[in-house]
């Protein structure tokens, strides 16, 4: 039998593991059945824009990389919640980290993450900058398929072109960022790689 912190860690990573199962909730108001968006899947690339963003604005990218991972963990616990589910919900988080990550043989992630919640140290700010460039990544996909609600979501209500999305940021990499995001086609990446013929 494995020493006691072993077993923490294996019951916290079998636990992590389950973020693949937990759809992102927002498939309810976007009028989706998207069940390739989950918390692991959102996760990872927050945790890849984050890295950029963190290079860009002189952050820990490690640092930040890690924060991106860890930002949803609590979700794992109390599910993800889409704006109407916030008006009526309460999550008890504080319990939640405490009981998730508090138990842990070390103590790096509690700390991480009550870092992330205060948003007040450069790569927390970047952390959450990049959970919601992600956003926007998401919703532009979801518009080059046709989906309009995506399409008033990533515009905003009331003819805002996205402005107010944008305005949200505080820093500018994280704008320029979500800008170019907006103004690309979210199937470019590929266009140059195409071909009908076997190499």
């Amino acid at each position: 039998m494995s020493n006691p912190d072993n077993k923490k860690i294996v019951q916290f990573l079998y636990e992590m593991g389950t973020m693949r199962k937990i759809s992102r909730i927002h498939r309810q108001t976007f009028l989706t059945d998207d069940m390739t968006d989950n918390i692991a899947t959102h996760s990872y690339r927050v945790a890849l824009i984050g890295w950029f963003l963190a290079k860009m604005e002189g952050a820990d990218p490690y640092k930040v990389v890690m924060m991106c991972l860890a930002h949803d963990m609590p979700e794992v616990r109390s599910n993800d919640h889409n704006w109407i589910h916030k008006r009526y919900v309460k999550i008890f988080e504080d319990e939640i980290k405490k009981e998730q990550l508090g138990s842990l043989p070390f103590d790096d992630l509690k700390i991480m993450i009550d870092e992330y919640d205060k948003k007040e140290t450069l790569e927390s700010i970047v952390t959450k900058e990049a959970d919601m460039v992600d956003q926007i990544f998401l919703l532009r996909e979801y518009v080059w398929q046709g989906n309009k609600e995506a399409q008033l979501w990533l515009e905003g209500y009331g003819g805002k072109e996205g402005r107010d999305k944008l305005d949200r940021f505080k820093t500018e990499s994280a704008r320029s960022l979500a800008e170019a995001a907006m103004a690309e086609s979210p199937s470019s990446w590929w266009n140059n790689l195409a071909t009908g013929t076997n190499r």
